[in-house]
């Protein structure tokens, strides 16, 4: 099949306006004719059923949380960017977009990038219209903060909980809709098939999650703003309930995966501290505003600290190695999240960790608390050189900035990091691939769309933090409302979509016998044991570091589980009931198949992209570069990675940009 993504001619600045302009669209009256189903609640899926349900489309609704409100994306912590130049830094467009790309390692899709970039400035006067309470500055006008990879201020934050803010803006214009009948609510119910009927997605079939009750529902076109597959690793920052299975169904149905192996590796989680635990705790980005992290430079040192009989704060600043400062001195400890991850794994296998695994570096505030302690001593002429007045005051300028995050982080470290460092490492956080889509977003089923995360591209082999936010809220409130009426435009006499056909029987009766499967198994092993068998198998062969070899190994240790899961699982319960249980067996079916596409995929790329090693393939030559890339203001150009890397020879002109696209399956 060739993929056709739909670009339209002429320069990047203009492919928008001009498609806007050209696609087909749907009138006021049609509208009320056509039913749309929207599966996922959070950013992308909120915003996108809110807004079609108030054009006036007719929407259903999904979600497995018992409510809206508790998608995922209420966990985003940090900010969402925008290209509005409100610190005057000079921001614009062109600066998001360039920093976008050159963020991701070059390999997303350059036209939506810059569509993205494009309608950023609209997402905040939407958000803030909804009432979100971004940050202000003394003045009163909305404030900024800076995040990795950039070397402006554009990202806008309500403390730590950007992402929940958000969330509550996109579920009350959803409430409204509610109110009005123009959207039905299925919360608790969990999408395990699409329906395609003469080549078309016309429905899904949904489990009740609370009765057990398999569900038939139709409609002209599907949504599927179901977020990420990070939880293939077993251990991610996503919450548990995370899960491929929406996403690998379609896939399963025809819609082709992109880009499987690249995730976001997040440099600034707590560390593991045992097999105890189901899940990892993000710290946001925006610590590293104000945080350093560093490790010690002698071993000595570094034995010390492990064994408590030298407290990190006892160390002095020369023997302390501030390392991204260090490699990267233009960004310091904003670079990218792919380049501060694979830094910090660097340092901590040359055995400069400083936990008792040897996983963790410091992220240390005592630099900013003083500084800021100074600062506000002198506004308020008082005496800048007692040292106990300037800590406490900086300790406050920290608290109103990061207050929350550093009481979520005493409560899980019981440290507190206002005297001592925090301890961080990497982390599966976002995934970079997804449902591929054409630039109106559609998959390659026809009349399947994916927004937000569950698509590709966006974001190629990493993304620039706070981005997510404005890719989901963009392609729901911005994008997706004027694409799907290019396809909707041909069914407006087309009626209801019937369920009591042939198609949606096969369908119905498939999820059926794979429920009655996991039910009547009768294995000897929980879901969780296969579950956490998978993910170390991922971590430690897919994750970061990659070799021909182990990915080889992967494979196969893969394939063996999943046969495995199928003989040996044990679901307890019935399948007429509340079972949890049996939905979680569901979601880890789904890990099984996709971790050995992922695997498959890695072998494939002989190179590092992302937060990704290729071992084999990792030079010298090629580390000076990448650190090259982010120690200066470059042209946009990159020769540091082999092969399909290589995108740009000569630097672009903003004037006349012409990008040729590249797109990768």
């Amino acid at each position: 099949m060739a993929l056709n993504s739909k670009i339209p001619q002429g320069p990047l600045a203009d492919k928008w306006t001009n498609h806007k302009n050209a696609i087909n669209l749907v009138n006021p009256a049609n509208k009320r004719l056509i039913d749309v189903i929207v599966v996922g609640t959070g950013l992308a899926g909120g915003s996108a059923a809110a807004t079609l349900a108030e054009l006036g489309y007719n929407v259903k609704a999904f979600c497995f949380q018992d409510s809206p409100r508790r998608a995922h994306s209420i966990a985003a912590q940090g900010g969402i960017n925008a290209a509005k130049n409100y610190q005057g830094d000079g921001d614009s467009t062109y600066r998001l977009f360039y920093d976008t790309v050159k963020g991701g390692d070059y390999r997303s899709r350059e036209s939506n990038v810059y569509r993205l970039a494009e309608v950023s400035a609209n997402i905040i006067d939407q958000c803030v219209a909804q009432g979100v309470p971004f940050a202000r500055d003394y003045g009163g006008l909305l404030d900024n903060r800076s995040f990795g990879g950039v070397l402006v201020s554009r990202t806008f934050y309500a403390k730590g909980q950007t992402g929940q803010q958000l969330l509550l803006g996109a579920y009350s214009a959803m409430n409204r809709q509610i109110g009005r009948g123009k959207i039905k609510m299925y919360n608790r119910h969990e999408m395990l098939d699409v329906v395609i009927v003469d080549g078309k997605a016309r429905g899904i079939i949904a489990r009740n999650l609370v009765t057990g009750e398999i569900e038939r529902h139709s409609a002209h076109a599907v949504v599927l703003g179901t977020g990420g597959y990070g939880n293939v690793f077993f251990l991610s920052t996503n919450a548990m309930g995370s899960n491929v299975t929406a996403a690998w169904k379609a896939h399963k149905r025809g819609a082709y995966f992109a880009n499987p192996c690249y995730t976001q590796i997040h440099p600034t989680c707590i560390p593991v501290s045992g097999d105890h635990q189901s899940k990892l705790t993000l710290m946001s980005e925006s610590l590293r505003n104000d945080g350093r992290i560093w490790v010690p430079k002698h071993k000595k040192d570094v034995a010390a600290i492990r064994n408590k009989s030298l407290k990190p704060t006892d160390l002095k600043e020369e023997d302390r190695d501030y390392y991204l400062e260090r490699r990267y001195p233009a960004f310091g400890n904003l670079v990218p999240r792919d380049v501060a991850s694979r830094a910090a794994k660097e340092r901590c296998d040359a055995g400069f960790g400083v936990n008792a695994t040897g996983e963790a570096v410091y992220l240390d505030f005592a630099s900013a608390i003083q500084r800021y302690g100074k600062e506000e001593a002198q506004v308020k002429h008082l005496d800048a050189n007692d040292a106990v007045l300037v800590k406490k005051l900086g300790q406050e300028v920290v608290k109103n900035k990061y207050g929350n995050l550093f009481q979520m982080y005493e409560k899980i470290v019981d440290e507190n990091p206002y005297e001592t460092p925090m301890m961080i490492y990497p982390a599966v956080h976002y995934t970079m691939g997804g449902i591929w889509v054409d630039y109106n977003l559609q998959t390659t089923v026809p009349g399947l769309f994916a927004v937000g995360e569950a698509n590709f591209s966006d974001h190629g082999a990493n993304r620039l933090g706070a981005s997510a936010l404005m890719q989901g809220l963009a392609d729901g409130y911005f994008v997706l409302p004027y694409t799907i009426g290019d396809f909707l435009a041909h069914d407006i006499r087309t009626g209801p979509i019937a369920t009591d056909t042939k198609e949606f029987e096969e369908a119905e009766n498939k999820v059926r016998s794979e429920i009655k499967h996991l039910i009547n198994n009768n294995g000897t092993k929980p879901v969780d044991y296969f579950h956490k068998k998978l993910g170390k198998i991922m971590w430690n062969k897919c994750g970061m570091a990659r070799n021909e070899k182990d990915l080889k190994s992967a494979i196969e240790e893969i394939s063996q589980l999943r046969a495995d899961f199928w003989k040996d699982v044990r679901v307890p319960g019935e399948a007429n009931e509340f079972n949890e249980e049996l939905a979680k067996a569901g979601r880890v079916a789904d890990f099984l198949e996709l971790g050995e596409l992922f695997a498959k995929d890695a072998l494939q790329r002989e190179e590092s992209a992302g937060g990704h090693f290729r071992d084999e393939y990792q030079t010298a030559e090629g580390e000076a570069m990448r650190r090259k890339e982010f120690q200066y203001v470059s042209a946009w150009e990159y020769k540091g990675e082999p092969k399909d890397a290589v995108l740009h020879k000569e630097e672009l002109k903003y004037e006349n940009i012409e990008v040729k696209e590249r797109s990768y399956k």
